[in-house]
């Protein structure tokens, strides 16, 4: 089951209130930082492996992993590819831009392409997106390819061999507050006495 999601999560949300906003822009072309318990570099093959407490930066992309893989080709583009250890997921969080809002998302393996500015998020895959400190809205699949750019992605479940349930696409989605109306309200006139009340005739 394939979903493209942007109109059913953040342009369905978008819909009550603001416009859709990007990820940060710069980010694609910031250097990438990595820290690691150990790297072995195959200078033919253009491979550098990272390993032990893996975690990447790149702007205000951020990746944690166990093993990392890094490509880079004649242009300089970028291919990483990260595992988890056994029984926990890769995670990665980046900011989107002009706004207070982080999308962050975990998979056992993740791909990032840094010319096409996608994330693969492959194996119990989940991508959430958090307004502060909250999160907002929750998607989770087998397979999710984000697009940290344009912010389309799309989700694969995983169809059930024969006695297992598999995996099912599934979304949370919390509507987005509207904005506050700043027309101050319409001044109220100031009431007046009656003449006639004021001042009686005898």
């Amino acid at each position: 089951m394939k979903l493209n999601l942007i109109s059913v999560l953040w342009t369905l949300a978008a819909l009550m209130a603001a416009p859709c906003v990007l990820a940060e822009k710069a980010d694609r072309n910031k250097p990438m930082n990595i820290e690691a318990d150990a790297l072995r570099h195959d200078d033919p093959q253009k491979l550098t492996t990272f390993t032990g407490n893996v975690m990447m930066s790149k702007g205000s992309l951020v990746l944690r992993a166990a093993r990392m893989e890094v490509r880079q080709d004649s242009q300089g583009h970028q291919n990483a590819k990260l595992w988890a250890a056994t029984g926990e997921r890769v995670f990665f969080r980046q900011k989107r831009e002009g706004l207070d809002e982080y999308t962050e998302g975990e998979g056992e393996i993740v791909e990032y392409n840094s010319q096409a500015d996608t994330m693969t998020l492959n194996t119990r895959a989940e991508l959430r997106l958090l307004r502060g400190s909250v999160v907002a809205d929750r998607i989770q699949g087998h397979l999710i390819v984000f697009n940290n750019t344009s912010e389309v992605f799309t989700v694969d479940g995983k169809p059930g061999a024969t006695g297992n349930a598999g995996q099912r696409v599934k979304a949370t989605i919390s509507p987005r507050a509207k904005p506050l109306d700043a027309t101050p309200p319409a001044a109220t006139p100031a009431l007046k006495s009656s003449p006639s009340l004021s001042n009686p005739k005898p």
